[in-house]
Order: structure tokens, then sequence, then C-alpha cells
């Protein structure tokens, strides 16, 4: 049977810095009562695998998939150990995380982690919104190390305030964080390696200090990188087609699409693609199986499934996100 575009279940993650702005935003379908900050859509995680909704696959996983149908899922790109090679996330950040690092492939195994490079795409800000990123000129290891042990750590990041629009590329062994106040579309290697340098003093949902992990992160960071710039939300007219390269990486490529009303736009790949709106809706048209995303929304297309085309109604535009592993 041939593969078509893929719709999946969202896998919501409890975090203490997380909040309820998926359901407001998105009509996500959150636990009760409990702060949701990530929305796991794309996962082929032994923590966590996403479930198709659409089509005749309905039921079946992602990694099902990748088990049997890994050459026409992924076409050229390579997968993770097996595994479909981008993890996709919704992220609430309704506090600050941690201070933190991801280990890069050069030292990540010697550490038991796997090395995570993504890019940040901040779907909604509030005016004090932030992120951290980088270290700030001039600051040195040893002086990093010391701001460690006296709690003074966060004053080495550099910052950037954030609005609706803006993107950040993050290669592992760059420290950053998010702070409060943002709702972010998280696009990244597949892994889920942190280390923690520095949490706010704060306790955990267990009512406990969460670990830190000093010493990996002191050997994950690359204190020659200097205040690292964002790519700034783009001023394209609403009535005209835009597309903007957020991230060009041998892993993956990340492109966002601004699309006007009554337009039609054909997407060309070669590995497998995750399409997302950010804003409004669009309709993707591949071989008879029309897929219709509201902000929000995810699909995947295999790399096989070579004719796709977006469209938006006559009324709206959309803002759409591309990812294409590679």
């Amino acid at each position: 049977m041939p593969l078509y575009p893929l719709t999946f279940q969202p896998i919501f993650k409890e975090r203490v810095w997380g909040g309820r702005r998926l359901a407001e935003l998105y009509g996500k379908q959150l636990p009760p009562d409990v702060p949701i900050g990530e929305s796991w859509e794309v996962t082929d995680r032994p923590e966590g695998v996403s479930v198709i909704t659409n089509g005749p696959l309905a039921g079946k996983d992602l990694h099902w998939l990748m088990e049997h149908h890994a050459a026409e899922m992924l076409g050229p790109a390579k997968s993770q150990d097996g595994r479909f090679p981008l993890l996709v996330k919704l992220l609430d950040a309704q506090d600050d995380l941690s201070l933190q690092v991801h280990p890069p492939a050069h030292v990540a195994a010697s550490l038991k982690g796997e090395p995570k490079t993504e890019m940040w795409y901040v779907a909604q800000a509030t005016p004090e919104a932030l992120i951290y990123v980088g270290l700030k000129n001039g600051v040195t290891k040893e002086e990093f190390e010391r701001k460690v042990r006296d709690g003074s750590v966060a004053d080495c990041f550099h910052r950037h305030t954030i609005q609706t629009g803006d993107a950040m590329f993050l290669p592992s062994g760059r420290v950053h964080a998010i702070g409060a106040g943002s709702v972010l579309f998280e696009i990244q290697q597949n892994s889920d390696t942190t280390y923690r340098v520095f949490d706010w003093n704060r306790v955990g949902l267990d009512g406990k200090p969460r670990d830190l992990h000093i010493e990996q992160a002191m050997a994950s960071i690359d204190f020659n990188d200097f205040e690292p710039a964002k790519m700034t939300a783009s001023n394209s007219s609403s009535s005209s087609l835009s597309r903007r390269s957020l991230v060009d990486h041998e892993l993956f490529s990340v492109d966002h699409l601004s699309l006007p009303p009554k337009s039609s736009l054909p997407l060309e790949h070669k590995g497998p693609l995750v399409v997302a709106a950010t804003q409004n809706s669009v309709t993707l048209h591949s071989a008879g199986q029309p897929v219709h995303l509201s902000a929000g929304k995810f699909t995947v297309i295999p790399a096989s499934v070579s004719e796709v085309t977006l469209q938006t109604s006559e009324m709206t535009g959309a803002g759409v996100l591309v990812a294409e592993a590679r």
C-alpha cells in the first residue's frame, strides 16, 4: 500500500514550567489540572511514539512505519539509530526553563548521551518574553564555572527579547533556555539528552530540587559561542507569498512560508517533510488524501509521496513551517 501524508495523536508532557496555553491557542485536549509544558507532535522515542490518526494506517505508530517502510519514509535521509530522525514539539513556557546544554556529537557517546541540535520558532510571546542563548562576550570557562558555584551563572548567558515570528537555531553545545511567557514550535534531532547547569533554585513536580548535571554540561558547552543572533520576524506583506529559510543544516532544513489567501504552492522534497500550520489554516493535497491543518496541527509527508500542494482558502492566508529531514 502506498504511503500518504500522516497525522498523529499528540503526546502531552507535564512540566513544572508548563501551563495551559496549548489548549487555549490550539484546542489541544490537555489532561485536566496539570501544567503541560510539551506536546510531542512527531516522535519516535522509547518514552513516546506517535500513533497515526488518519487513513488506512490509523492505529499504527511511527516506529512501526520505520520498521516496515523505512525506505519509503526516509528516501535519502538518515535514520536516528533506526528511528525517525526528527522530534517535533510544541512548548508552553509559562515559567523559565532551566539553563541547559545538549551534548555535541564528539562528546555525547563518552557522556552516555545523545547529541541534540534543534531550532525554535516563536508562535506567541508576551512583551517581556525572552530567550537565553549562547554566552555573553568575553565569558570564560573559569568565570562560568565560578558563577555556577555561587548561583549567578545566569549572568553569563546572552539574552534576546522575542516576538511572534522570531526563530533561533541551537546547535548542540550552545547553552540556552526559554524564558517565561512564550509558546514555541521546536524541531530537533531525535534526542532527549539535556544537561542542566542551573534551575532557578526551584523544586520539581515531586517537591524536590531537580537534578543538575554540572560535569556533563561543562564537557558539552561551546565556550567560544558568543552572543548568537536570532532570526527576526519577517515583515513581508500578507498579500504576497514569501519563503524564509530558518535552518539549512546537515541534519534538517526548516523554512517558514507566508501564504496569502487563494494561494496554491507545490512542495518539492527528497526526504520526509514535517509540515505545521503556525497561523490560520492550510489544506495539503496529495494523491487524493487532503489533510486540513489548523494552527498547531502537524503532518508528516513520507519521502515516497511525490506530489504535494499547499492551498489556502479564499478568505485567509496562512503561516506554515516546513522541515525536511536529511
